[in-house]
């Protein structure tokens, strides 16, 4: 490092006489740049243009300065607001506010605002929240279960990331996926291995890419292996709804199922009412299989298995995917990995009684 270098950094940067409030000039002169290159850095559009190091004098100058940018006055020079609009399902479960979380940190660290709009009936259209979305918004991150709402608020003429979308038919200009895929083999392979042949799908009543995904892929796992059966049955995602459709599923007539596989928590903690509603323990006489590793699954008595979904990551990610869109970058690619979380609710499948034969 120079020895000027050196000098800059041990002496505080002080703001021109007669200013009332640091400028991007004082920046400037402080980091010993241009104001151009002071712009780019603040703007987080530095790399490519400016060195590393130039980056970090710079964010240094304005943090001993105190620089606050008027994003009010360069919003208005842009033409963008540096809001984005985040479209969930309606606010059932906790999964949402974490994927919001996510979203709102690192928006935060690139100087944007993120508003969530939950879709009024969980799925299918919505109001538009504003009186022109494409007016008071730069982009929009919008779950695959609420993407009927884009059209209420023209969000598809918008910057827009998908999550939890067909990378081959989505809407958006990028896709940010969990590998709900993998999760669902996880599951099969967790149960197929402890000895389960015969397996009931409680799935969730939602036309929806992700639970599309996770039929396809138990039914395709288990077809492949020798004496396996499956059997599917819908219902949308309450506890109660659950509770009824695994309740009937469990007593029709045939051998019932040994492990009931759910597309989400909720669903399983239906399941297990069924279950002891009909006189079944879980995991002795039935495992049972979430989705999502909500604080539910640990709630529930046994512990569920589940597979363990990162929401605050999944937020992350898609707002970082929208910044690379409105910047012309590429977004990362590849799919956010889950987890398979054992606890108590599975177990092999019970010998049969042989007072049965």
């Amino acid at each position: 490092m120079c020895a000027v270098h050196e000098s800059r950094r041990k002496s505080r940067p002080t703001v021109a006489s007669g200013s009332t409030r640091p400028t991007s000039r004082d920046v400037a002169q402080a980091a010993g740049v241009s104001q151009a290159a002071v712009s780019l850095v603040l703007g987080d559009k530095w790399r490519g243009r400016v060195s590393a190091a130039t980056a970090e004098r710079v964010r240094e100058a304005a943090r001993d300065l105190g620089y606050r940018p008027n994003l009010a006055a360069r919003n208005l020079r842009l033409g963008r607001t540096r809001t984005v609009l985040l479209v969930v399902p309606a606010l059932t479960t906790e999964f949402f506010a974490g994927v919001y979380t996510g979203a709102a940190r690192v928006a935060a660290e690139h100087g944007f605002g993120v508003v969530l709009y939950p879709s009024p009936e969980g799925v299918g259209p919505a109001r538009d929240p504003f009186h022109s979305a494409q007016a008071a918004l730069d982009g929009v991150i919008a779950s695959s279960m609420a993407a009927d709402a884009l059209t209420a608020i023209r969000g598809d003429q918008l910057p827009l990331v998908m999550l939890d979308s067909d990378p081959h038919g989505s809407l958006g200009a990028a896709t940010v996926n969990l590998d709900i895929a993998d999760g669902v083999r996880q599951v099969a392979d967790h149960l197929l291995a402890l000895g389960h042949r015969r397996f009931l799908h409680l799935a969730a009543d939602v036309p929806s890419w992700t639970f599309h995904i996770r039929a396809q892929e138990l039914a395709a796992r288990l077809d492949g292996t020798p004496g396996a059966t499956l059997r599917t049955t819908r219902a949308p995602i309450s506890i109660e709804d659950a509770l009824a459709a695994a309740e009937a599923a469990l007593a029709a007539p045939g051998p019932r199922p040994t492990a009931l596989v759910c597309d989400d928590d909720k669903l399983a903690a239906g399941a297990y009412k069924a279950a002891r509603r009909l006189g079944l323990r879980v995991p002795e006489d039935l495992s049972v299989t979430g989705l999502d590793d909500l604080a539910l699954a640990s709630a529930l008595d046994p512990e569920l298995t589940t597979v363990r979904l990162d929401a605050e990551l999944f937020g992350e990610r898609g707002m970082e995917a929208l910044l690379a869109v409105l910047e012309g970058r590429t977004p990362e690619q590849g799919d956010i990995p889950v987890e398979l979380v054992v606890r108590g609710s599975t177990a092999p499948p019970r010998p049969p009684d042989p007072r049965a034969w």
